[in-house]
């Protein structure tokens, strides 16, 4: 019944309900397909969170959804500078786990990511630099 109601939701609503089925372990794939669909089409509405928390789900589920992370990439890209540091985490995580690469997104998340080193908690730093690694994306700004 979601994925028929799908239009209706807001940007919350779709990162929401992405987030609780890929944390349960539900597989439903015709609700993420509906979720990439309505999410693609209100990409521009999405906070920093519902961005981060949408990838994090699709990459958590094993999900690929090249169309959504493509407009993921580029809002996130747009908007860097509004994410947190666990959202900057977390982006690259999912971007670094589904295997899906955007050269221009983790060198914009490098570049936040310098300027607030202090402000991340050691998992997310370690997150952050076994996604670059493991990619293997140069960061020297970052990590050096």
């Amino acid at each position: 019944e979601s994925e028929q109601r799908i239009g209706t939701f807001n940007p919350q609503d779709l990162s929401n309900t992405a987030w609780s089925f890929a944390t349960l372990g539900v597989r439903a794939p015709k609700l993420f397909d509906a979720i990439v669909r309505e999410s693609v089409q209100h990409i521009g509405s999405f906070t920093a969170q519902n961005l981060t928390n949408t990838v994090w789900a699709y990459a958590s589920a094993g999900v690929h959804a090249p169309e959504l992370f493509d407009a993921i990439a580029y809002e996130s890209e747009q908007r860097i500078g509004s994410f947190k540091p666990q959202e900057l985490a977390n982006t690259a995580w999912a971007f670094t786990t589904i295997g899906m690469r955007a050269p221009q997104l983790f060198d914009a998340i490098a570049r936040e990511s310098e300027q607030r080193i202090d402000s991340f908690m050691p998992q997310g730093l370690a997150n952050t630099a076994w996604a670059f690694a493991t990619l293997g994306v140069p960061a020297p700004e970052l990590f050096d």
